[in-house]
């Protein structure tokens, strides 16, 4: 038993013994545990926070890109590019969203139903957009433009006529000058008299061949013209009265139609409104325009009579003329 206790102290003391007699240096056996670490990230360049919010800004103005105007009323139609062509300055000046459809046309213009963008604060929006052959329908055309103010090719104000610009006036660009100017004309007309509390679509803005302005009606179901409808007859004195109180209130303005007729006026829940003002005069430039105000007045008494109205197309624009000149002197 004491050999046993002997050879495991023996064997206990070699073991300490081989520890020592060991070429392993000792330091080493003392030295502690090394802590290991996570390696460091490289910071990206990306993830800087002065170009986060520059890529957020980029993504915000990119969002803000309005797209290309492209009406899916407009694709299928043969004047498609023409219609885009006079349209797209309305929805690049938020304006419009699209073009529903056709109101009205004819052979001057053509006036479309447009979703109106909600800047405008309406639902529709009305686009009335010339054709280039338009001039050639226009009436009368020598009194109307004695009647307003003209320009010449460089869009310069003309004062009074001469030969040179009787000839630059037929060349192509001088077409296209006249064209515009009647176009402008109406816009400005229709801007006044709504201003003053005529009867008339609110006009919101003209460019090129085309007016924007107030849609009369519901989408899909636009206000008729006065010769589509037939009046209750309730109705029919009080509107008689009311299209002659248009009449005079736009000579009040220096404004005479000179186109009025059932054809040109909408009817909507009970109310007139005029429209298609390209050919008004101003009465201060040529006081020759008498018979035009009679000749609406006329053709307006012609419509009602149809209901039984009795009036005197003759006395009344004489009476109203006279209290036009007599306001004006």
């Amino acid at each position: 038993m004491n050999e046993d206790k002997e050879d495991t102290e023996d064997t206990n003391g070699d073991v300490e013994n081989t520890f020592e007699d060991e070429d392993i240096p000792q330091k080493r056996l003392r030295t502690k545990p090394v802590t290991l670490r996570k390696p460091t990230k490289k910071a990206s360049y990306e993830s800087n926070v002065d170009v986060q919010r520059w890529l957020i800004e980029q993504a915000r103005e990119d969002s803000e890109i309005k797209p290309e105007f492209n009406p899916t009323f407009a694709a299928s139609l043969r004047d498609g590019p023409w219609i885009l062509s006079s349209l797209a300055r309305f929805y690049e000046q938020d304006l419009i969203t699209d073009v529903l459809h056709v109101v009205k046309s004819g052979k001057e213009a053509t006036v479309y139903c447009c979703a109106a963008d909600p800047a405008t604060g309406a639902e529709y929006l009305a686009a009335k957009v010339y054709r280039p052959r338009m001039f050639r329908s226009l009436k009368n055309d020598a009194i109307y433009r004695q009647s307003r103010t003209q320009r010449d090719v460089q869009g310069r104000v003309v004062h009074g006529q001469s030969r040179h610009h009787d000839t630059a006036m037929k060349s192509e660009k001088g077409r296209a000058a006249q064209i515009t100017s009647w176009i402008e004309h109406e816009f400005r007309v229709q801007h006044l008299l709504y201003n003053v509390g005529a009867s008339v679509p609110r006009p919101l803005m003209q460019i090129g061949n085309a007016i924007l302005m107030e849609y009369v009606g519901d989408v899909g179901d636009p206000a008729p013209l006065l010769r589509e409808v037939t009046l209750p007859r309730e109705e029919v004195q009080p509107l008689f009265a009311s299209t002659l109180r248009n009449i005079e209130l736009c000579l009040e303005y220096n404004c005479i139609h000179g186109d009025l007729s059932e054809y040109n006026i909408l009817y909507w829940r009970g109310n007139v409104v005029l429209i298609d003002f390209a050919q008004a005069v101003d009465p201060r430039y040529n006081s020759d325009v008498y018979f035009l105000l009679l000749h609406d007045i006329e053709r307006i008494c012609g419509y009602f009579a149809r209901y039984g109205v009795e009036a005197d197309a003759h006395e009344l624009a004489a009476e109203m003329w006279a209290r036009h000149v007599g306001a004006v002197l």
